[in-house]
């Protein structure tokens, strides 16, 4: 299948998830245990299986850690730039919108069925820096402006019990000391990481809300761009100026030109944002990238 054939199939996906919530076929019931199915199971076997074998120093470096932490630091300055008005709701949802994204269920599916597996061990770890990095960044500016209150701690340990990240933990372990699988085993868990993209972006599809009410397009706009087109851009000039091979800087491109997080409508339902908004932009940008990433991966590969 050609890049063209893939990106078809990818937004076929969403557009069947979305189209099934909407007939009332994937209710939230159902779309939450799809999500979990994704989340707990077949995104991890996905990870290790891409990464338990790989050499450790050639998958994870300090300028892929310098890389990944750059980007995200120049989008949410970008971002701080463009969003200087509106409510502090709007402005608080549409600053996180604009860096933090769906990694694990857009781009690392994503990265796996356009780059191929080499790339996906790369990005795997790009996605854990990376969540890191995100979710008390996402915190701290949504507490700081809409001057709401959370456990910083709570979400920590949320972020360090995430399966996402245990799973990579334990490849990057079986990858330093040169550990195997046993051969069902690691067949198995590679069964299961062929239905990783098309779970995950059933389950994104099924997640989305387009309802425009009292939204304000103009931030929309200014998501959308910086999340979808600013940022991957972004993260080409800053692992192209750090050396980094071109593989690692295509999987940089992908994993960054991933939509918004539909992690960050939660967030910002708890903290004081703007729900409806944040609502729009994840459906907004989940649309957008894909068409952006196929329109980039043309020029970067």
């Amino acid at each position: 299948m050609d890049l063209f054939g893939r990106f078809l199939y990818m937004l076929g996906l969403v557009a069947l998830g979305f189209g099934a919530r909407s007939l009332g076929v994937l209710t939230e019931a159902r779309n939450d245990r799809l999500s979990q199915l994704a989340f707990y199971v077949l995104l991890p076997a996905l990870i290790f299986t891409s990464t338990y074998d790989e050499r450790l120093g050639a998958i994870l470096s300090v300028e892929l850690a310098a890389a990944t932490v750059a980007t995200i630091g120049v989008a949410l300055a970008l971002s701080w730039t463009a969003n200087h008005d509106g409510s502090d709701e709007v402005r608080s949802v549409a600053l996180v919108q604009s860096y933090h994204g769906n990694l694990g269920f857009f781009g690392l599916p994503v990265v796996a069925t356009t780059l191929g597996g080499d790339a996906v061990a790369t990005a795997t770890v790009i996605l854990g820096i990376a969540a890191l990095v995100q979710v008390p960044l996402t915190v701290s500016v949504l507490v700081r402006i809409n001057d709401a209150s959370a456990s910083l701690a709570g979400e920590l340990r949320s972020l360090v019990t995430n399966p996402v990240l245990l799973t990579l933990a334990a490849a990057l372990v079986f990858a330093a000391l040169g550990l195997s699988l046993p051969g069902a085993v690691d067949a198995g868990l590679e069964r299961l990481s062929t239905f990783a993209l098309p779970t995950a972006l059933l389950a994104v599809g099924g997640s989305l809300d387009a309802v425009t009410r009292d939204v304000s397009l103009t931030h929309t706009g200014r998501v959308v761009g910086i999340k979808t087109v600013a940022m991957p851009l972004v993260a080409w000039t800053v692992f192209s100026t750090l050396g980094v091979d071109a593989l690692t800087r295509q999987a940089g491109v992908v994993m960054f030109g991933a939509p918004t997080a539909v992690a960050t409508y939660v967030y910002a339902a708890e903290l004081g944002g703007d729900e409806q908004f944040a609502s729009v932009n994840v459906f907004a940008t989940t649309v957008a990238s894909i068409l952006s990433l196929f329109v980039l991966l043309q020029l970067v590969t």
